[in-house]
């Protein structure tokens, strides 16, 4: 049976009797009777009319419902159409399976953009621009990329391409920060190789973000986009030095989580005919930036292992108006200064104050480790080896290994698998020596200046078990004080509620921070306990998990945003940014790229038996 009538027409007739907050949504929050009656035919019924005799009169109730309903309208808006031919499978199809279907079908493609002439005018608007000028910085060493870009700005009266200098200092980046724009992505054949974007105002290729977003691409047989991906990082590490936080001009000095062996080897193991000569290309610009960005001073500490250290000058300007009023304000008041006036000379160069360049030094850090921001690392990231970063690079050093033994017979370049064992051994055992806690059953971040364990207790300390190096004997505690400690109603808190209540009353709430949970923190914890066949621990984080995107989609017409408050389960979150994905009109079109992955792979990994009781949303507490 489905659906057929004017669309424009029915819009209207929904939303006037359901939509009674006026947001152009259907949610529980309206007051509407909840009930819509339209008339469905059989689907092999002729041309529609109103006095068709196979008609039959059906209400459609309930919130989820007829928020499908609207959805389905709004695409077949989209496309042009006066008519619909909306399906009662789809008003009626279950959450798990619309929300799948909806990633897959329409949610990657519109986070997918490239820098061409086909798609750069989705990428070139930046809101922290000051200007009407669309710029876009193309690497000195890439000359193809310049030939191509200055030709296009004939076509783009309002772009202006500028070549980087082939030495690209903190100084340098500081001038441009008044002119911000975007950062060339590979090319091939004058077209731009495609890449995803997280969603809303993140409309560029952000770092952690796009392994993440890979691993959902791979799961919906995406292969060639989450390769793309890969080809497009590597092109930032020969042109730029380094993985970028994001394609942006203020940018340039810092990276952010490392991901690429991980990325590398999923894209290849999901297809293995895209050859052995692409492995061996980017699996060499994978070692390049092993060596180069993180086993170099500042990254590499004395003691062997890692911290996040971003290089900048003065105040990093994408943040938001007003961030770091407080801060400002106390150095401004020191120096007898308005802040508005202090804030000039400082950025000028007139006032000299070292204290406040190490904070910025340590902030701009934090935004390297892709928490940004955290009370975990404020003021103190670049003092700490990180149990994430070096998570991550013992997972690099594992990957190489594997990679060069599966595939190469055992030697790369001159790199052995002997070679890279060694250094993840050794990394293993260091870690182990200054973060791992015995007593409290988890690795905490090791500050650099004081020779001491932080014991603040984050997502971040679980890293080891996605990476895999948890030794046998402590994995029971780690996975003890995981469940114990960050566990919360929809699934694993960024910190705990120990570290929320050491936090001062009138303090900002980070957004990286209790009750905030994320999916990347999600996605590699499930990994890290299937490694170690905590199978019952690992269904029901991602049930609690699932559940609370499945609850909040079905209350509110669909939605997917940036991250939750796991502890009161919903999608209102307020701390520092707001949340990303949460305002649009009719339908989401596009969700949030990690978001979207971490439901794809938790459905993959989810038992049919949980399934079927997440699509009619029991609690998770009356089933764990």
């Amino acid at each position: 049976m489905q659906f057929k009538g004017n669309i424009e027409d029915t819009l209207q007739r929904l939303l006037g009797q359901e939509d009674t907050d006026g947001d152009k949504k259907i949610t529980i929050e309206d007051k509407g009777p909840k009930a819509f009656i339209i008339n469905l035919f059989s689907e092999n019924a002729g041309v529609y009319t109103e006095q068709s005799r196979s008609a039959k009169a059906y209400t459609i109730k309930g919130t989820y419902h007829l928020s499908n309903f609207l959805q389905e309208l709004a695409l077949e808006k989209a496309l042009g159409k006066t008519e619909a031919n909306i399906l009662l499978s789809n008003i009626e199809e279950a959450p798990t399976t619309r929300i799948s279907r909806m990633i897959k079908d329409y949610f990657w493609d519109d986070l997918t953009r490239t820098l061409d002439a086909k798609g750069l005018r989705k990428s070139l608007g930046d809101d922290k621009a000051t200007d009407t000028t669309q710029r876009l910085y193309v690497p000195a060493t890439d000359q193809q990329g310049i030939v191509y870009y200055q030709n296009l700005q004939q076509q783009f009266p309002q772009l202006e391409v500028l070549v980087l200098p082939k030495e690209i200092t903190p100084e340098y980046v500081k001038s441009i920060n008044s002119k911000p724009g975007v950062l060339a992505l590979a090319l091939q054949d004058e077209k731009g190789i495609p890449f995803v974007v997280p969603g809303g105002r993140f409309n560029e290729m952000y770092g952690w973000d796009s392994y993440f977003e890979g691993v959902g691409l791979l799961l919906d047989n995406r292969i060639d986009l989450a390769k793309a991906m890969v080809d497009n990082f590597c092109y930032q590490i020969k042109h730029y030095g380094k993985i970028l936080n994001a394609n942006r001009s203020y940018y340039l000095t810092r990276t952010q989580p490392p991901f690429l062996s991980s990325f590398i080897r999923e894209v290849y193991e999901a297809d293995p005919s895209i050859g052995k000569e692409w492995l061996a290309s980017v699996l060499k610009v994978a070692i390049q930036e092993y060596e180069t960005v993180w086993m170099q001073a500042p990254r590499l500490t004395e003691n062997g292992l890692n911290r996040y250290y971003a290089q900048g000058i003065g105040i990093p300007p994408e943040t938001e108006n007003g961030h770091f009023e407080d801060v400002l304000s106390a150095f401004a008041k020191a120096h007898s200064e308005t802040t508005e006036e202090f804030i000039r000379k400082y950025q000028s160069g007139k006032i000299k104050e070292p204290k406040l360049d190490t904070y910025f030094t340590h902030d701009r850090s934090l935004r390297e480790s892709g928490h940004d921001t955290s009370w975990r690392l404020d003021d103190v990231c670049a003092d700490l080896n990180t149990v994430d970063v070096n998570s991550l690079l013992y997972k690099y050093e594992t990957d190489f290994a594997y990679i060069i033994n599966t595939y190469f017979d055992g030697e790369f370049e001159g790199y052995t698998v002997a070679y890279w064992n060694t250094l993840a051994s050794k990394r293993s055992e260091r870690m182990h020596t200054l973060m791992w806690n015995e007593e409290r059953g988890q690795y905490f971040d090791y500050n650099i200046q004081t020779k001491e364990q932080t014991y603040f207790e984050s997502a971040s300390n679980y890293f080891p078990l996605w990476a895999g190096l948890v030794v046998a004997k402590d994995v029971q505690k780690i996975v003890h004080s995981l469940m114990q400690e960050l566990k919360e109603k929809g699934g694993i808190a960024g910190s705990s509620r120990k570290m929320n209540a050491q936090v001062p009353k009138d303090a900002v709430q980070r957004q990286w921070d209790y009750p905030n949970g994320w999916a990347p923190h999600q996605m590699m914890i499930w990994r890290g306990l299937k490694n170690y066949d905590f199978e019952a621990e690992m269904q029901e984080l991602i049930y609690r998990w699932l559940w609370m995107i499945t609850r909040n989609a079905v209350d509110y017409n669909g939605t997917i945003p940036e991250k939750y408050d796991v502890v009161a389960c919903t999608h209102k979150v307020y701390a520092e940014y707001g949340n990303v994905g949460t305002e649009f009109d009719y339908i989401t079109t596009s969700g949030f790229g990690w978001m979207n992955a971490s439901y794809q792979y938790g459905l993959s990994l989810l038992t049919p038996d949980l399934r079927k009781k997440l699509d009619t949303l029991i609690d998770p507490d009356t089933l764990f």
